[in-house]
């Protein structure tokens, strides 16, 4: 009920339509500064592009589990998660929990567990391409994966990006927001160079933008200005619903739909899935 209804807010008339990929897109949210947005961003264009027809399997790589909070999937220990993906082998089929209320949309949740898991992949054989592996052999295709990482840039962060083909950046509307960019974009070319060739920066996202202050407008002007084509037009505010959503493990495009932070996502994820198809075709 909760999704039709969020769908008959956001999109009453039904025009906007949120094509599937022709291939499977594999997106990984990275940004190794704090509070910026991550896990919001991935459960909640999760959510409105599974709304909208396209199966959408989130990864929780992060050990706080927070993606899992979000969308409400048990994470507590003792649950079978992430983890056990990457260091025993188990199937991510096996892991993978439909979300409930949300039809098309799935999650690998991540437990306490995990928090260990950056240690013992050290010693592991071609322990930087767990995770890709636990993806390619799942048995179901699916039209985005999502992976929430952690906000560092240790093997976690490493498994993800070379799992995906895509990065998706949030960045938070601050002066220190740009400070650790360098680093970041430093580390996607390693991982691009050595582990995946495929592997590129897509799409920034401006997230917590208070329209109130010039700072947020410089900030702005400065992602345009270097990054271009690959920032969204949609911005996402600083939004009180955006923030309350997770307590009620729900997304804010069921939570409040009609809040500026839902139309915001939404908007966000209809580009996604546009520019998608403008990469490789519509399915």
């Amino acid at each position: 009920m909760e999704a039709m209804r969020a769908v008959q807010i956001l999109n009453p008339s039904g025009e906007v339509t949120m094509p599937r990929p022709a291939r499977p897109r594999i997106m990984c949210v990275a940004n190794q500064k704090g509070g910026v947005g991550k896990t919001t961003t991935t459960v909640n264009l999760a959510v409105a592009l599974a709304l909208h027809g396209n199966r959408v399997l989130v990864v929780d790589l992060d050990p706080q589990g927070n993606a899992s909070t979000g969308l409400n999937v048990p994470h507590h220990a003792g649950i079978p998660d992430v983890y056990d993906c990457l260091i025993d082998n188990v199937p991510l089929a096996d892991v993978a929990q439909a979300v409930e209320g949300i039809p098309n949309l799935w999650c690998v949740p991540a437990t306490i567990d995990l928090a260990g898991a950056e240690i013992e992949l050290v010693s592991v054989v071609a322990r930087e391409s767990r995770l890709a592996r636990a993806i390619a052999a799942h048995p179901e295709t699916f039209d985005y994966v999502f992976i929430d990482c952690p906000p560092s840039l240790g093997l976690l962060t490493v498994n993800a990006l070379v799992a995906a083909q895509e990065v998706l950046i949030p960045i938070q509307c601050e002066y220190y927001a740009l400070e650790g960019l360098n680093q970041l974009i430093n580390n996607i070319n390693l991982v691009k160079q050595h582990l995946n060739p495929t592997l590129d920066v897509s799409t920034i996202l401006l997230t917590m933008y208070d329209r109130r202050t010039r700072l947020a407008d410089a900030v702005e002007q400065d992602v345009r200005n270097h990054f271009g084509d690959k920032v969204l037009q949609a911005v996402i505010p600083r939004n009180v619903r955006v923030s309350e959503a997770p307590s009620y493990g729900q997304s804010v495009m069921t939570y409040d739909p009609g809040s500026r932070g839902a139309t915001s996502y939404f908007e966000a994820a209809q580009e996604i899935a546009e520019r998608g198809v403008k990469l490789g075709g519509a399915a």
